[in-house]
């Protein structure tokens, strides 16, 4: 018996192997199914994926034996690793000098007699291991059969690159979900302490010009104006910040009320406190609905502020629209506003992203409300879509997913 030689590249191959994380992991279908198939188009009782360590080789994969490995020095798939682009074939393992003598061959209940392994080499030239069939007696394979194991092999390397992208894939979602999680809290934090010094400059202004009125000259009552509005404005850009983070708190389905759609309307128009002449037209159905009506509230009350604020029209006309179909509600609220370019449209759910566009009250957007009523709708199981004429109209459609309830009853 000749025990296997290592190969040139063995630290390199046994590098490769590790970083595969594939050592001793559970039995998968995919391998299985190739195992099988090898099996099948061979006319052998066993096939075998197996992959290389140092002293043992170990079995991902078996079709046609009990064991999951077996030492290195008596295998024969640390002979085939050694011409990682061929096919070891051994049709007669008793007439050949490397395993004479070897327990494997030697056997009396199922000896190794018939051995033919594919190399699985990996893009580097590493043979890590093999996909392999056995017999227990002498035979020959076509070069049909040659093809599909060759075929078959080259499907586990596939497979095996297949995992390294998904363990790739999956460590940077998992750093990219570490890092936003510190992002929203920082945000949230700074934030938080943001709000009270912004209240405070506004308290002030608003001291200093009551009590210096008459000491301050135009110039003065501009700046004062100029400060307690920019501190407004960052306050309000604030609070639409912890809003969006927010969201990420709520849980859609364990919040669910039951609610009709004209009431909750009427709460939102009492909220919006609307002093512009605004006629809004509420859904002709006055349907009963049961979803989150604090997450439903929030994705109406941004989308009828828009409209309000982002229309120049003498007269505001908004049209509020509520379907029921058999597994969603749909919503839809049209306004006669300034419109969004049509360059813009597939962006305004980013968050940040705003359209250079200012409003009925000369202030600019700042990109968050809109990102906020896009995460809430697919929080609730729903897409949200914009259509948009510049100067005549704006209509967002959405749906909701109804409760498994009521999609069976």
């Amino acid at each position: 018996m000749i025990k296997p030689c290592l190969p040139a590249n063995e630290a390199k191959r046994l590098k490769a192997l590790k970083e595969l994380k594939i050592i001793d992991t559970v039995p998968e279908k995919e391998f299985d199914d190739i195992s099988e198939l090898a099996s099948y188009v061979s006319n052998s009782p066993i096939a075998l994926i197996t992959f290389i360590e140092e002293e043992r080789q170990w079995f991902k994969s078996r079709i046609g034996i009990d064991m999951c490995e077996s030492s290195r020095d008596l295998s024969f798939c640390g002979h085939a690793i050694l011409k990682p682009q061929e096919i070891t074939i051994i049709e007669n393992a008793r007439l050949d000098e490397r395993f004479k003598g070897n327990p494997l061959t030697e056997s009396k209940d199922a000896p190794i007699i018939f051995y033919a392994g594919v190399p699985l080499t990996d893009k580097y030239g590493n043979a890590l291991g093999t996909l392999c069939i056995i017999d227990h007696e002498p035979k020959k394979l076509n070069e049909h059969q040659i093809k599909a194991l060759k075929t078959l092999a080259q499907q586990v390397v596939k497979l095996l690159e297949l995992r390294v992208r998904n363990d790739y894939l999956e460590e940077t979602e998992k750093t990219l979900r570490e890092r936003n999680e510190l992002l929203k809290n920082f945000a949230g934090v700074v934030s938080h302490d943001m709000k009270m010094p912004l209240a405070n400059m506004i308290v002030t202004s608003d001291l200093l010009k009551e009590k210096y009125s008459a000491h301050l000259d135009e110039k003065a009552h501009e700046y004062l104006k100029y400060l307690k509005q920019s501190s407004l404005t960052l306050s309000d850009y604030i609070t639409k910040i912890l809003a969006h983070y927010e969201t990420d708190k709520l849980s859609p389905r364990e919040e669910e009320d039951q609610f009709d759609i004209h009431h909750l309307l009427e709460e939102i128009v009492d909220l919006l406190n609307i002093t512009e002449d605004c006629e809004i037209n509420f859904p002709e159905n006055n349907l009963d609905l049961i979803c989150n009506r604090v997450a439903l509230e929030q994705i109406l009350l941004n989308l009828l502020s828009n409209s309000l604020k982002y229309n120049d029209k003498e007269k505001i006309l908004i049209d509020i629209s509520c379907e029921e179909q058999k597994d969603v509600y749909y919503f839809s609220v049209n306004d006669n506003g300034m419109g969004i370019p049509q360059d813009k449209q597939k962006d305004i759910f980013e968050l940040f992203a705003t359209i250079d566009q200012i409003d009925r009250n000369g202030n600019r957007g700042n990109g968050i409300g809109l990102s906020t009523v896009q995460k809430l709708v697919n929080s609730l199981g729903g897409e949200i879509q914009v259509k948009s004429i510049i100067g005549k109209s704006t209509s967002f459609t959405f749906s909701i997913e109804k409760p498994i309830q009521q999609k069976t009853a």
